[in-house]
C-alpha cells in the first residue's frame, strides 16, 4: 500500500540486523536511582528530590471525573478504587513523574512537518546466513550497543535518554540483473550498479558502511583524506560489468597554476580496512564530486578518496596549501533533553555527517560510562587554509541554562586535525533552579587562536521527555512493527477494515505427543494430551513459562478445540504433510480470538486509558460497531458533537459497549469483548499496546511489596533505588502502605517497559521469566501473564487464516 512506501532508515538498518530476543539492561547496575540523579542534582527543593508516574497526571486514573470506575478489573474480584482515594499527603503538589521526564513512548517520528525519508530497498540477510563467521559479526556488532546502553546506573548519569538504537551506518540492498543504485543514507555516497553486471535470474546484494574515522597512514604531508572510509560489499563475483563508486569529497583544488599541477584527487582502495591502499586509475572528477569506477571487484572492498600532492614545494609545506578544505561540525545530544545533559561538538574531515554518533568516552565520577548514541541537533561547515589550533565555546542563550564553568571553552589542536579523524568535544549543560523544562538556543563558537576570527551558528535543542499524558494520545508506534500491521497511522477519513472470516486455521506445523500429560490439578493455558495426538502447533516460536514447578519452554498448541501451551520436549515435530490424522487439532478463527483474549477477563486496566487509546487508534466507528453487535447504530444516536470527530464516534461505541457490559456484569466483561472486536477488525496493534498496558498494572497490583525482589531480578536495583520509587507514596509515617504499594511497583515497571520501545513480545516474555523465578512466584497462580503470551504468538497465524490478501489490499 501507499502507506509502506515511507521506509524509515533506521528500521531498514533494524530489519538488516535484527536479532530475535532483546535484553536491554547491563550486567552490572548503579547505585542510584535512574533517571533522578540529574534531576535531583538541579533542584534543591527537597520535596521535588523524589518523583512518581502518578502524581503528575492523576486524571490518568480517572479522566471521566464522575465514573468511579476509572481503574477496573475485568473479574470484578478486585476492588480497585479505595487504593487510589488513599493518596499520600506528604507529596509536594508540584511533584512530577520519574517517566514525567523520560517517557519515549510518546514516539515523534510522526511529525506531519518531517519530510518523508528516502524510499530505500528492503534489506536481506541470506549472505550472513550462508557465512556463519559474517553473521556472527554482524550480529555481535548490533547487539554490543543495543545491549550495553540501557544500563540503569548509566541512565542516571547518562546525558540523555534513548540511546539505543545502533549507529552503524550501513545498508544493504538486492538487485537483479537490470542493475540500480544504492545511496547510503544522509549522504552523497552512491554505488551504481549498471545493467548487466549479473545474469539474468541472478542477483547482487550491495552493502555500503561509512567509517567514520579514515586510514592514519593517507594522512600526512602528502596526503589527506577527504571522506570517510567506504566499506562495499558484494555477495555475487559472478559479474560481466565493473560497478561505480560516486562520492561528494571535503576538498577543491585551488586554481593556481601550480596547485593544478601538484594535486590531483584520487581513490584508494583495499581488501583490509587497514590497508595496504592502492590507487586506482578509473576516477572522473566534476566539480566537488568524483566517480570511480572499480573493475577489481571483491566480496569486501574499502574505498577512500584522497587529495595527494606529488611534492611540496615552498613555500608550501604541506598538502593543505594546495587545496581549499572544508571541515564538517555536527552538534550532537540526547533525543530529549533533562536538567542535566552532555552535547557534543563533533569535526569530520569529510562532508558525511551521521544523524546518529556513538559516543563512547562519557566519563562519570571519573569511571567510563557505556557507549550512548546521540541525535545530530545542528551542523555546519568551515573552510579551512591551513590546519590550526581552534578553540570552541557553547553559549546558552537561554537564562535558564548554562554551561558548566568547566566545559565552557575546549580546545582542538593542529595536530588533532591533520590526523583526519572525528575529534570530539563535550560540553556539559545543566538547569538553574527548578523551573520548568523548555527547548532554549545556544550559541556555537569557533574561534582561530592564530588569528582571532571567530565564526559562530545557533543550535536549538530538541524538546523535553514529553509528559506521562502522551501516552493517552500518543500515535501507535507499535504498529509500525511488521508483524502487527493495523489500521493506518494517518488521520484517513475513511478506513477499509479487513473482514472477519470465520473458517479453519490453516496450519503448517503439527507436534505427535510424546507421551501421556494428564494433570491432577488443572493448570490455565497448559494443554493434557494423550501418547500419540496430533496436535496443532501454532508457529515455531516457544515461550518460556513455569509449568507445575519448573520453568520450560512450550509451543503454541490446539488440541480438541482448546489453545494451550505444549512442552517442547513432549512433541515431535512434523510438518503438515507428514501429518496422519488432523481432526481434533482443527479450530476456527472465531473461537481463536475467544480463547487467546481470554487473559483480558482478569486484567486490570484503566478505563479512561483503554477508551482514548482506542478512539484514536479506530477510524471508522461503524466497522468496530459492527463487530460489537451494534449493527443497528446509525448517525441519529449520535449527539451533534459527535458529528465532526471519527474519534468522538468510536469513543461513543466504546462508552456503549462499557454501560452495556455494567448492567450485565456476570455474562458481560467490557475488557475481553471490546479485545475480541478489536482483533476482529486486524487491529493488532493497538491490541498489543492494550495487553502491554494492562500486564503492567496488573502485575504491579499483584506484587505488591514483591515487587522490590522483582526489581532486584529484573534490573538489579540498589535498596536506594528502590527506596527512591517509594518516596512519593509514603504516609505521614514515611512507610508506604499495603494498599499504596502497587503504585511505585507500577512506577518502576511502567519506567522499566518503556526501554523496550517497539518490542512488547520481548517486555512480556522478560516480565514473565522474571516473575517465575521469583522466591514465592505469583505467576504459579496467576496465570494471565502466560495467556498473553499466547495472544502475541497467535497473532501471524490469525491474520493469515482470518483476513484474505484481496481484502487487505
Amino acid at each position: 500500500s501507499k502507506l509502506d512506501l515511507n521506509i524509515d532508515v533506521s528500521d531498514v538498518l533494524e530489519h538488516v540486523h535484527a536479532v530475535s530476543k532483546t535484553n536491554p539492561f547491563w550486567n552490572e547496575l548503579s547505585a542510584s536511582n535512574p533517571f533522578i540523579y540529574d534531576i535531583a542534582a538541579s533542584n534543591r527543593n527537597e520535596n521535588n528530590k523524589y518523583l512518581s508516574v502518578l502524581k503528575e497526571n492523576p486524571s490518568l486514573f480517572s479522566r471521566v471525573s464522575s465514573n468511579r470506575e476509572s481503574l477496573a478489573s475485568s473479574g470484578d474480584e478486585l476492588d480497585i478504587d479505595c487504593l487510589l482515594r488513599k493518596t499520600s499527603t506528604r507529596r509536594s503538589g508540584r511533584s512530577k513523574s520519574i517517566s514525567d521526564f523520560l517517557d519515549i513512548i510518546d514516539n515523534r517520528r510522526l511529525n506531519p512537518h518531517k519530510t518523508a525519508p528516502q524510499k530505500t530497498v528492503a534489506s536481506d540477510t541470506e549472505c550472513l546466513q550462508n557465512d556463519r563467521e559474517a553473521y556472527k559479526m554482524a550480529w555481535l556488532s548490533r547487539r554490543q550497543l543495543t545491549r550495553s546502553c540501557l544500563d540503569l546506573e548509566a541512565r542516571s548519569q547518562s546525558p540523555g535518554w534513548a540511546q539505543t538504537q545502533a549507529t552503524d551506518v550501513h545498508i544493504v540492498s538486492k538487485l537483479n540483473h537490470e542493475g540500480g543504485s544504492v545511496q547510503l543514507p544522509d549522504s552523497d555516497i552512491n554505488v551504481h550498479i549498471p545493467m548487466g553486471h549479473v545474469l539474468p535470474g541472478e542477483f547482487q546484494e550491495v552493502g555500503l558502511k561509512a567509517i567514520l574515522n579514515p586510514p592514519s597512514s593517507l594522512n600526512n604531508e602528502l596526503s589527506i583524506t577527504v571522506s570517510p572510509l567506504i566499506e562495499i560489499t558484494l555477495s555475487n563475483l559472478n559479474t560481466r560489468e565493473a560497478i561505480f563508486l560516486e562520492v561528494k569529497v571535503a576538498a577543491k583544488v585551488k586554481n593556481d597554476p601550480l596547485s593544478q599541477v601538484m594535486t590531483d584527487i584520487v581513490c584508494f582502495y583495499s581488501l583490509s580496512k587497514e590497508g595496504p591502499f592502492k590507487k586506482l586509475q578509473n576516477c572522473y572528477f566534476y566539480e566537488d564530486t568524483i566517480q570511480v569506477k572499480l573493475t577489481d571487484l571483491s566480496h569486501l572492498m574499502y574505498t577512500v578518496i584522497v587529495v595527494q600532492a606529488n611534492k611540496i614545494q615552498p613555500p608550501a609545506t604541506t598538502v593543505w596549501d594546495y587545496v581549499h578544505r572544508t571541515v564538517s561540525v555536527g552538534i550532537y545530544g540526547p533525543k530529549y533533553i533533562h536538567p542535566s545533559f552532555t552535547a557534543v561538538f563533533t569535526a569530520f574531515g569529510h562532508n558525511y555527517i551521521p544523524r546518529k554518533l556513538t559516543i563512547c568516552d562519557i566519563k562519570k565520577g571519573g569511571k567510563n560510562m557505556p557507549p550512548v548514541v546521540f541525535q545530530l541537533w545542528g551542523k555546519h561547515t568551515l573552510l579551512l587554509e591551513k590546519p590550526q589550533d581552534l578553540n570552541i565555546s557553547l553559549i546558552s542563550c537561554d537564562p535558564d541554562f548554562e554551561v558548566k564553568v568547566e566545559n565552557q571553552s575546549k580546545n582542538i589542536t593542529e595536530e588533532q586535525l591533520k590526523t583526519g579523524e572525528m575529534v570530539r568535544q563535550q560540553f556539559l549543560f545543566s538547569m538553574l533552579g527548578s523551573r520548568e523544562m523548555h527547548f532554549f538556543l545556544f550559541l556555537v563558537q569557533i574561534k582561530n587562536l592564530r588569528s582571532g576570527q571567530v565564526m559562530q551558528f545557533c543550535v536549538t535543542t530538541p524538546d523535553p521527555a514529553p509528559k506521562l499524558s502522551g501516552i493517552i494520545r500518543r500515535p501507535k508506534c507499535l504498529q509500525k512493527r511488521k508483524e502487527i500491521k493495523s489500521a493506518p497511522l494517518l488521520l484517513i477519513p475513511t478506513v477499509k477494515y479487513p473482514k472477519f472470516q470465520d473458517k479453519c486455521l490453516n496450519i503448517n506445523t503439527y507436534g505427535v505427543a510424546l507421551k501421556t500429560v494428564l494433570r491432577q490439578s488443572k493448570i490455565d493455558y497448559l494443554l493434557e494430551y494423550f501418547k500419540g495426538d496430533t496436535i496443532a502447533l501454532l508457529g515455531e516460536d516457544k515461550v518460556k513459562a513455569i509449568g507445575q514447578t519448573k520453568i520450560k519452554e512450550w509451543y503454541v498448541g490446539v488440541l480438541r478445540r482448546k489453545v494451550g501451551l505444549v512442552h517442547r520436549k513432549n512433541v515431535k515435530v512434523i510438518s503438515k504433510e507428514q501429518a496422519m490424522d488432523t481432526a481434533d487439532s482443527e479450530l476456527l478463527t472465531r473461537n481463536l480470538v475467544e480463547q487467546i483474549a481470554l487473559p483480558f477477563k482478569k486484567l486490570t486496566y484503566i478505563y479512561s486509558v483503554v477508551l482514548s487509546t482506542v478512539s484514536e487508534n479506530v477510524y471508522d466507528w461503524r466497522a468496530l460497531a459492527e463487530v460489537l453487535g451494534y449493527s443497528h447504530m446509525s448517525w441519529d444516536d449520535f449527539n451533534e458533537k459527535y458529528v465532526d470527530k471519527e474519534s468522538e464516534r468510536v469513543a461513543h461505541v466504546v462508552k456503549r459497549l462499557k454501560e452495556d457490559c455494567h448492567a450485565n456484569k456476570k455474562k458481560r466483561l467490557f475488557l475481553y469483548e471490546l479485545v475480541v472486536a478489536l482483533l476482529k477488525i486486524d487491529c493488532q496493534g493497538l491490541v498489543a499496546r492494550l495487553t502491554q498496558d494492562t500486564v503492567i498494572l496488573t502485575s504491579a497490583v499483584k506484587l505488591g511489596k514483591c515487587w522490590r525482589e522483582l526489581a532486584e531480578k529484573l534490573a538489579r536495583l540498589t535498596k536506594q533505588q528502590i527506596e527512591a520509587y517509594e518516596v512519593p507514596h509514603q504516609g505521614k509515617n514515611g512507610e508506604v502502605t499495603l494498599e499504596m504499594m502497587w503504585k511505585p511497583a507500577y512506577d518502576f515497571l511502567y519506567t522499566w517497559g518503556a526501554h523496550y520501545g517497539d518490542s512488547y513480545r520481548d517486555v512480556l516474555q522478560d516480565l514473565q521469566s522474571a516473575l517465575d523465578k521469583m522466591k514465592n512466584p505469583v505467576t504459579k497462580h496467576w496465570r494471565e501473564l502466560t495467556g498473553t503470551l499466547i495472544l502475541v504468538n497467535c497473532m501471524d497465524v490469525l491474520r493469515a487464516s482470518a483476513f484474505s490478501m484481496e481484502e487487505e489490499g
